[in-house]
């Protein structure tokens, strides 16, 4: 199979389709890898390196992306790129189909090309294998940035996150403990800041409560969400539901509640966001204010450590990635659930079509 890894296109995304380890392991399988010119110098990997795994480097994106039989991409590939595809041809990558144009959609249907998700890859425990690093290091990114943002040179209120002896520590209040807000408040613990966690999981509260001394936990309902933002230095909306968007829990009533120069987090927005007054923003121009309070909306925030990032999510994706390689899309979706799962459009229709309701009311 020919594999094709381009240079990422969009504005500050910094990660790669794959490494050089990744090459030459399927290199040595017998397939061949295009590298577009300086696809790996945002995560650290020289051209040179890709040769030595036995990758061939390409100058042209529309070139490689035309030869490619399975493209590996990180973000959601642009309509030009989708043009340059061959029809019937694969494309793998965080797709995030639900929040992608119509237009989009329209032309991987039209040509046919089959999509592999990551972030729906799914074991039969219902875990995220490869959305699942990354999400830990969104969360950890939440405590290192919010603490930044708390600064006054960053328009926040000044307040040190862990404070010093004689003065109290932040106020840090994260909404959902799955895996993002599990990792942000152990980030957020590390730094000696006082936690309070909501979730309307149990069982994940209890998880959480052993995580740190000093973490409180409360049952996630709109009275408590309420209650705890009026205090929040740094409120972080950590919701992911599966399949679904997340809900908006966080209104912009509550919004107004809290102190001025705040900071709240929604590191849901990849999602759509779960608090009513976030938009996406990027890494050039990360925060707004909204209601008095910075808001930080980053959708890609690991790009910005493109070298550890690329390595987290590709140690998960690459068993499925030399799995389709291997096999075909066919049989690895007939011998690999997980794959199945992963797969957004294959043979010109929307595959499990539930996933996408918002794509059923323009496809019939």
């Amino acid at each position: 199979m020919i594999i094709g890894i381009p240079k990422e296109r969009r504005a500050f995304e910094y990660r790669v389709g794959l490494s050089p380890a990744g090459v030459e392991m399927l290199t040595k399988q017998g397939h061949t890898c295009y590298v577009e010119r300086d696809a790996g110098i945002g995560a650290g990997f020289q051209d040179l390196d890709y040769e030595h795994a036995g990758a061939k480097i390409i100058y042209s994106a529309r070139e490689l992306i035309g030869r490619s039989d399975l493209l590996l991409k990180v973000a959601r590939p642009l309509k030009e790129e989708i043009e340059w595809l061959r029809p019937g041809t694969m494309v793998a990558g965080f797709l995030h189909l639900g929040s992608a144009r119509q237009d989009k959609i329209d032309l991987m249907l039209e040509k046919k090309i089959t999509s592999v998700a990551y972030e729906q890859i799914r074991l039969a425990d219902g875990t995220v294998p490869v959305r699942q690093p990354l999400s830990q290091i969104g969360g950890t990114l939440a405590a290192q940035i919010g603490a930044r943002l708390l600064q006054n040179n960053a328009g926040g209120k000044g307040v040190l996150i862990g404070g010093v002896p004689g003065v109290p520590p932040g106020e840090v209040v994260i909404i959902g403990a799955g895996t993002a807000g599990t990792y942000a408040a152990r980030a957020f613990c590390g730094m000696h800041a006082h936690i309070t966690v909501l979730d309307n999981s149990l069982t994940a509260l209890q998880n959480i409560f052993h995580l740190c001394s000093g973490i409180v936990t409360m049952v996630s309902n709109p009275i408590n969400i309420a209650r705890v933002a009026s205090y929040a230095d740094i409120l972080v909306g950590a919701i992911w539901i599966p399949n679904e968007p997340p809900p908006k829990i966080i209104s912009r009533e509550i919004i107004r509640t809290m102190k001025p120069r705040s900071v709240v987090m929604d590191i849901s927005i990849d999602e759509g966001g779960c608090i009513e007054t976030s938009r996406p923003t990027n890494h050039e121009q990360s925060t707004y204010i909204e209601e008095g309070v910075i808001h930080y909306c980053v959708p890609n925030m690991s790009s910005v450590v493109a070298r550890s990032a690329t390595y987290a999510y590709l140690a998960a994706a690459f068993p499925y990635i030399m799995q389709i390689a291997d096999q075909g899309i066919e049989k690895a979706m007939k011998e690999n659930p997980a794959i199945e799962f992963g797969v957004g459009t294959h043979e010109g229709d929307i595959f499990h079509i539930s996933r996408f309701p918002r794509l059923l009311e323009n496809w019939e």
